[in-house]
Parts: structure tokens; C-alpha cells; sequence
């Protein structure tokens, strides 16, 4: 029997957007709200949302063919979700990790550096 390669979803760059999403949207809805909030839906990027409790989120992919939605819910807690700024954010891939466990993210990297006043 062959040995069958596993498919990986490339992601070069991972984006968060702010506002929160009604998690009842399927595929061609959330594609819509990354065009209005992030300008297109580029190929290699994924593009994250959470609902209005941040105890759920959603991210879509677009593979450079199609797109992708997958969904994620904590049993218990919320993520770590920013409220107020920018409509999006850029998230490195440490920060993405932290974020999809319900860590905070944010002080992952420069943001978490310790510095003499």
C-alpha cells in the first residue's frame, strides 16, 4: 500500500479583526466581512473573527484556490480578544498559537518585553 502525503493548509500571514462576527455566518458571508474589513481575501492568509462573548471564533483561509472556515469554541473562558483600535490586527505565528489556546497573545514577542523606566 502507498503512503499518502498529508495536505497542509499554507497560512504566510494570519489577520484578526476586531469587530465581532455572528457566528450563524457560513463560508460566502464570512468571505464577504474579510473583503469589507481587510480590502480582498489574499491568498495564503487567514483571517480570524470571534463572536461578541469571545468564547467562540472563526477563521477563514483562502488557499490560493478556494477558501476554508473553521471554527473553534472554549468549554470554558474566553480568548483574549482586543475591543477597541484598529479594525484588524497582524498576528505573528506565536501570537496565533497563544491565541487559539485562550492565552494572551498579546504579550507574546515585542509586546511582552520588560524594559528598566
Amino acid at each position: 500500500m502507498a503512503a499518502r502525503a498529508a495536505a497542509v493548509i499554507r497560512v504566510d500571514a494570519v489577520w484578526l479583526a476586531v469587530q465581532p462576527l455572528d457566528m450563524r455566518m457560513g463560508a460566502e458571508a464570512a468571505l464577504a466581512r474579510v473583503v469589507n474589513v481587510f480590502g480582498a481575501a489574499r491568498p495564503h492568509h487567514a483571517y480570524m473573527f470571534a463572536n461578541k462573548r469571545a468564547d467562540r471564533l472563526k477563521v477563514l483561509v483562502h488557499d490560493g484556490i478556494g477558501v476554508w472556515l473553521a471554527a473553534r469554541r472554549l468549554n470554558a473562558g474566553k480568548f483574549v480578544w482586543p475591543r477597541d483600535g484598529s479594525a484588524s490586527l497582524a498576528l505573528s505565528q506565536p501570537q496565533f498559537d497563544a491565541l487559539v489556546l485562550g492565552l494572551p497573545w498579546q504579550r507574546i514577542g515585542e509586546a511582552g518585553v520588560i524594559t528598566v523606566l
